[in-house]
């Protein structure tokens, strides 16, 4: 697994053997990339279910100012702090070891505010729908932000606009703003 694009181009990250990740495939996260390009330059990022990092560290690349990493894997958080450290990111990161209840609870206690959420939880725990909701009700996306959601066969009904819907074989992304 590796960075598409920017500036960390090419560069190899870890973490996408650990048990429970499942990194996105490359021209998955090329075409989520060009999905939401002018969206990323100067972005604050939030990888809820970050697994190996890969959307996150792919948007650090791609011109983000800022990334924060959840995860509830002490394994999973090692990699990132190893794939920072491989890679020599200078933009600001912070890593998170929770459950991302948790992760949406802190945020809304500090006020934060995303112009991009990924999520891409373990497909089978339906996880989309509760996130989507925390996200709203505690107004943790940013008024012009997206949320780019990645998934099997999962439902789910949620007050945002679609705005980009695709499929890549048993996969599909949606792309929400308010």
């Amino acid at each position: 697994m590796r960075i598409i694009s920017g500036k960390y181009k090419g560069k190899s990250l870890q973490g996408f053997d650990i048990d429970g990740t499942r990194p996105t495939m490359d021209r998955v996260k090329e075409s989520v990339f060009a999905m939401i390009q002018q969206k990323v330059q100067g972005s604050v990022c939030l990888d809820l279910f970050a697994g190996s990092g890969s959307l996150g560290f792919e948007a650090l690349s791609q011109g983000a100012k800022t990334c924060t990493f959840v995860d509830r894997n002490p394994k999973v958080l090692s990699a990132l702090r190893k794939n920072k450290e491989k890679l020599q990111i200078k933009e600001e990161t912070e890593f998170l070891q929770m459950d991302y209840e948790q992760a949406l609870k802190l945020f809304c206690k500090q006020q934060k505010k995303y112009d991009l959420i990924f999520l891409d939880p373990p497909y089978d725990k339906n996880l989309i729908q509760p996130a989507l909701s925390k996200i709203l009700a505690y107004d943790l996306l940013k008024e012009d932000g997206r949320i780019i959601c990645e998934y099997e066969r999962e439902t789910f009904d949620i007050d945002l606009v679609c705005i980009k819907e695709k499929r890549y074989g048993d996969k599909w992304i949606r792309i929400y703003k308010k």
